[in-house]
């Protein structure tokens, strides 16, 4: 499997903390550890942007979260 060189970076960034913290931790805590990683290495990223869900026909903004 090849990866591109973004695809390396973002990769070595959640293996650094992925090395440091191990497992049991929250999400979240992860997540904060892995945007300073990410920044550190210069790269661009969102977290937890809200995707809205329609259901029967209303949009309801508190659906999904994603993280680009």
């Amino acid at each position: 499997m090849e990866f591109d060189a973004l695809s390396n970076r973002v990769f070595g960034c959640a293996m650094e903390v992925h090395r440091r913290l191990g497992p049991g931790l929250l999400e979240s805590a992860y997540e904060q550890c892995l945007a300073y990683e990410l920044r550190e290495a210069g790269i661009d990223f969102q977290t937890q942007l809200a995707l809205p869900v329609r259901y029967k026909g209303v949009q309801i903004d508190c659906g999904y979260r994603m993280v680009l």
